[in-house]
């Protein structure tokens, strides 16, 4: 019976754990922190990138958000997925063409259609060049990859 209950109270454990990370859905560094603390209001609100402030930060999903504003925040609260960029800020690009998650410049995105698409832009390689090129491909590949990625424990 002490193993059966010892065993149960692991299994919650590790329950519990999965519910509270995160990833894979959200592009966050080992503190938690979505995007490099990049506001994801500010893309679709003010069409620019634009980085939070720790002082108005709100937690979603297991990730830190900061915002700009209190305004922001609380549009972020009260609609999340309206804000969110396409595959939880993990660079769109690498998404489509190679079904991975790959690190962006929060800098560099695109808006399309209401949904905003971050990408990769370092050592002389931009994505969102790369993705506008193939887009009507990419697309549809990042859409299908990433409904598999954001239900793996």
């Amino acid at each position: 019976m002490r193993l059966l209950l010892t065993c149960a109270a692991a299994i919650a454990l590790l329950g519990a754990s999965a519910q509270s990370d995160p990833l894979p859905r959200f592009n966050v560094d080992d503190d938690g922190l979505w995007v490099d603390g990049y506001d994801p209001v500010s893309y679709t609100v003010d069409h620019r990138a634009a980085k939070g402030d720790a002082r108005f930060s709100f937690t979603y999903g297991g990730a830190i958000f900061h915002f700009v504003s209190p305004a922001h925040r609380d549009l972020f609260a009260k609609a999340p997925a309206s804000y969110l960029p396409a595959y939880g800020g993990w660079c769109a690009y690498a998404m489509g063409a190679k079904n991975e998650k790959v690190v962006v410049d929060p800098e560099t995105f695109k808006l399309k259609d209401g949904r905003v698409f971050l990408f990769y832009n370092r050592f002389f390689t931009n994505t969102l060049e790369d993705w506008n090129k193939a887009e009507d491909r990419l697309l549809p590949a990042a859409d299908r990859h990433w409904a598999a990625f954001k239900h793996r424990p």
